[in-house]
């Protein structure tokens, strides 16, 4: 699955990275299109993208930690990896305007302490593929990949265990977690096997 979604985002390595970048936001004014037609509530609307633009940031996210994984493993830079990168920054940016807007327009609670890590993340998403070529040290690397898959698998934890006002858990909650800790459990044996050799 995440070999065939790889290709699908990497179609387009045969044209520019502005072009492959320009591809995904299309999908995600398609998003907020359709959840404008679903419903008249601006609230409404905003919380309906956050939702659908978040479950395509963590496809994006999981085709990263692919690229990255193999890339570490033939131990040369990979255009497809920076290329994904790029598109997950934006396209998580999006989704995070999104989301503060459902929260402003919803009236949601913030709680600080709850949005540290979160936070944190998207820092590191903004900045990390800007300084990829500039990482010397693979562990800064392991710590972005690991990092961010953890502040994705906590939020659908919280989702499938009620937490989150107005989301109520659903099957993909279940989908996207399973998905991560798989990816976790898949790349860190294919990294750990590759170090041993």
């Amino acid at each position: 699955m995440l070999v065939y979604l790889s290709k699908k985002l990497n179609n387009v390595s045969k044209y520019k990275s502005q072009e492959v970048t320009n591809y995904w936001i299309f999908r995600e004014a398609l998003i907020f299109a359709c959840c404008y037609q679903m419903t008249d509530n601006w609230g409404e609307i905003f919380r309906l993208s956050a939702r659908y633009s978040g479950r395509l940031s963590l496809i994006i996210y999981l085709i990263c930690f692919f690229h990255f994984t193999f890339s570490f493993i033939k131990k040369k830079s990979s255009e497809k990896l920076k290329n994904s990168l790029i598109v997950f920054c934006f396209l998580h940016y999006i989704h995070f305007i999104f989301l503060a807007l459902s929260v402003y327009l919803n009236d949601l609670p913030i709680i600080p302490l709850k949005l540290t890590g979160g936070f944190i993340a998207y820092l590191m998403i903004l900045i990390y593929p800007l300084m990829i070529n500039m990482i010397k040290k693979m562990i800064y690397h392991f710590i972005f990949y690991y990092y961010v898959g953890i502040v994705f698998a906590a939020t659908y934890l919280s989702r499938i265990q009620g937490n989150f006002e107005g989301a109520n858990p659903e099957t993909f909650h279940f989908i996207g977690l399973g998905s991560i800790v798989a990816s976790f459990i898949l790349f860190t044996i294919l990294i750990m096997r590759f170090q041993e050799k």
